[in-house]
């Protein structure tokens, strides 16, 4: 730690407030303008008395592990060097958050330019790999930003994700978090990789994991996410809290979100990290399943969303059609809002093509 640092921490003031601060951007920024604007010629001296030898012993420095907490526009991690993957995410989501009209069409994957190059995963790494590249804080969350939305393509906030389970149960897990925003105020959510232990024939535990590409990026056996819901600043009800283990595989319709809660105390252990560490936990905090139903989006309507999302992005007629015809083959019938979205794009697109007939 700098030496213009210490003081701020020997003496409890930024310690206590980065945490208490952690949970929004503009917290961190306030914590660093309060620290740009300390007067350090009037905080005491730092002790002098240390011994020689331990000033002998660190005068090169210790260790840097990058695992320092990084600030983005609506999100907030902590790296791990090693295997170039994030430890942890945290971001905090509400209803006008989730409004906008940022497109992931204008985003792309990069290394964090926050990350030093020797430690950074890179796009070549998933190449090929089999892996998808999972965002932990992901993009829909951040509709109200172009930025934050960019920010979120960043490799350090990526995991490899088998490509069913990104697509799929954790998609649909992503989407419950945003809905949750329709019941509760404030939303926030950590998510993150686990590597966990498996039991071999001889009854021993190990822990084993795949790495992909030249920097060796570890491929987590498993993801977690932890959630807390606070209802209204007028609400006496307690807040909300759940968190869920889910496989780096492929999980089908038929399993509940359920299946899948552990306890915290549980997923400390696994993960070595302490949740929201200022939550007072000696207060009433109330199940997640018990304050809402937990219920992830079902085949059906979730082939809808998913159709939509393909006529929507759709920039040829026959790319229009293809995603019609896949719900066909599905035996889902088309709601009305694709149906009138389908009309419209289907329009849009015959008139691009009069116009590059003409213009020929």
């Amino acid at each position: 730690m700098s030496a213009r640092w210490k003081p701020l921490f020997r003496y409890g003031f930024l310690g206590g407030f980065v945490w208490g601060a952690a949970v929004t951007t503009a917290s961190c920024a306030t914590a660093l303008h309060l620290y740009q604007r300390t007067d350090f010629a009037q905080l005491p001296e730092e002790d002098s008395t240390e011994p020689l030898e331990d000033r002998e012993l660190c005068r090169y420095g210790l260790p840097l592990t990058g695992a320092e907490i990084r600030y983005y526009s609506n999100h907030t991690l902590s790296y791990d060097q090693t295997k170039r993957i994030p430890r942890w995410v945290l971001e905090h989501i509400s209803r006008e958050k989730l409004l906008g009209k940022a497109d992931r069409k204008h985003c792309r994957f990069k290394p964090d330019p926050n990350v030093p190059p020797l430690f950074t995963a890179v796009n070549e790494d998933y190449l090929r790999s089999g892996w998808s590249r999972g965002h932990m804080a992901p993009a829909g969350d951040n509709k109200c930003s172009g930025q934050s939305m960019a920010e979120t393509f960043y490799l350090s906030n990526i995991v490899p994700q088998n490509f069913e389970n990104n697509a799929g149960f954790w998609n649909r897990l992503e989407m419950y978090c945003r809905e949750l925003t329709e019941r509760f105020e404030n939303v926030w959510i950590i998510s993150g990789p686990l590597t966990l232990p498996e039991v071999g024939s001889d009854g021993k535990k190990t822990v084993t994991y795949q790495v992909i590409g030249k920097g060796n990026v570890a491929v987590p056996t498993h993801l977690y996410k932890v959630i807390l819901a606070h209802r209204s600043a007028t609400s006496s009800e307690p807040l909300a809290l759940g968190s869920f283990v889910v496989p780096n595989k492929p999980i089908g319709f038929d399993r509940p979100l359920t299946d899948f809660q552990v306890s915290l105390v549980d997923l400390e252990k696994m993960s070595g990290l302490s949740f929201f560490p200022l939550l007072d936990k000696t207060q009433a905090v109330q199940s997640i399943c018990d304050a809402d139903p937990c219920k992830l989006m079902g085949f059906k309507e979730f082939t809808l969303y998913i159709t939509s999302r393909k006529v929507n992005s759709a920039r040829t007629l026959p790319r229009l059609e293809k995603a019609m015809c896949e719900l066909k083959e599905l035996a889902i019938e088309p709601d009305a809002y694709l149906l009138n979205l389908y009309e419209a794009k289907k329009k849009e697109l015959a008139g691009a093509v009069s116009r590059e007939d003409k213009s020929g």
